[in-house]
């Protein structure tokens, strides 16, 4: 992502740090996007936040499809002189692009449109050195000792999706002062609430009213929680296909995988041969088993309705366990929460 360019906004972004030195928080913190739409305007692309990893802040995805920072060697202060912690490597799989680096430990200072910010206790930061891209990548270069690689990746349950490592104690959101462990609650609660225009960090009690919870499932070998569950339906078609649902401000395209039952005779192709769902077909998403959280349903290319992604990519057919991948374009529909002591998601309707 590119650098501030603007010495206004900079200065403003770099002022409190500055004064203030890094300070622990002990409320919670809400962080408005460098991006974020106007006044009741939807949400089109991936929020973005300021990142500092001990010396000049970028702009940086605040991506819930992954977990863990990932920047640019070049972007972090001092990086010579930091412990290496071994090597690493992480796969966003929308895209192809495989990061690879080593890992160093650190505190992550993160800063909203408005100056305020949080400083993580120190975590485990990926450096990035080279990129390498899957052999069937979507959207990938190679680079060797990239710039302006910058993802903050806050979400959970990715270790198994090309992710290795991705557990909560990475999850900058998961570990700012006075917030505890999975054994030993802290001052602040170890969760987020992500909505079109900003991020709250360290939630205050009351704070989750209003959100339809969905329980989750531990996953014991990882020591995080399971996939959100959720269930699918193309154009009406009977019976639902349930499976596992991503919340991913990442990206603006869905990847969607259904059994072929659901896509027979609703796939077209795109120019360069990829399998999407075709215009015109209805999709209904209902997070959490039942009624337990708000269904949302587009129509695939409706330009007008602000939660219908940029395209649905078919993945996986009649291969892979049924997913799908929000987009951003979600919080379109609801406010997202994610709980992490309690092991649970909620998601907020909004009014259309």
């Amino acid at each position: 992502m590119n650098r501030f360019r603007s010495p206004a906004v900079f200065l403003a972004l770099a002022l409190p740090l500055l004064l203030a030195g890094r300070v622990a928080a002990q409320q919670a913190v809400t962080l408005p996007y460098l991006n974020a739409p106007a006044d009741g305007a939807p949400i089109r692309r991936p929020p973005t936040l300021g990142l500092s990893v001990g010396g000049e802040i970028h702009r940086a995805v605040m991506d819930t499809g992954s977990t863990g920072v990932v920047v640019s060697a070049t972007s972090i202060a001092g990086f010579e002189t930091l412990p290496q912690l071994g090597p690493g490597e992480l796969t966003y799989s929308s895209s192809g692009r495989v990061m690879r680096g080593v890992y160093v430990e650190t505190p992550v200072t993160l800063t909203g449109a408005d100056g305020s910010r949080v400083t993580t206790r120190p975590i485990r930061v990926l450096a990035v050195t080279r990129i390498d891209c899957l052999k069937r990548a979507r959207s990938c270069r190679p680079q060797e000792a990239p710039r302006r690689v910058a993802m903050l990746g806050i979400g959970f349950a990715r270790s198994r999706d090309l992710q290795p490592g991705a557990t909560p104690e990475r999850n900058p959101f998961l570990n700012v002062p006075g917030m505890g462990t999975p054994g030993q609650p802290g001052a602040l609660g170890r969760d987020y609430v992500v909505r079109r225009q900003s991020v709250t960090v360290g939630l205050s009690s009351g704070a989750a009213q209003g959100f339809a919870q969905v329980k989750l499932a531990a996953d014991p070998q990882t020591g995080d929680w399971a996939a959100t569950p959720a269930c699918l339906s193309l154009a009406g078609r009977p019976p639902a296909a349930c499976g596992t649902l991503l919340m991913d401000t990442g990206v603006t395209n869905m990847f969607l995988s259904l059994p072929d039952a659901q896509t027979d005779g609703l796939a077209a192709l795109t120019a360069r041969g990829a399998p999407v769902v075709a215009d015109g077909t209805r999709l209904a998403v209902s997070p959490g088993p039942g009624a337990s959280a708000p269904a949302y349903a587009f129509t695939v290319g409706d330009g007008s309705d602000p939660v219908v992604p940029q395209a649905v990519m078919l993945v996986g057919r009649g291969r892979r366990p049924v997913f799908v991948n929000t987009t951003v374009r979600a919080l379109n529909a609801f406010d997202y929460l994610f709980d992490a002591d309690a092991g649970v998601v909620g998601f907020r309707r909004l009014a259309p």
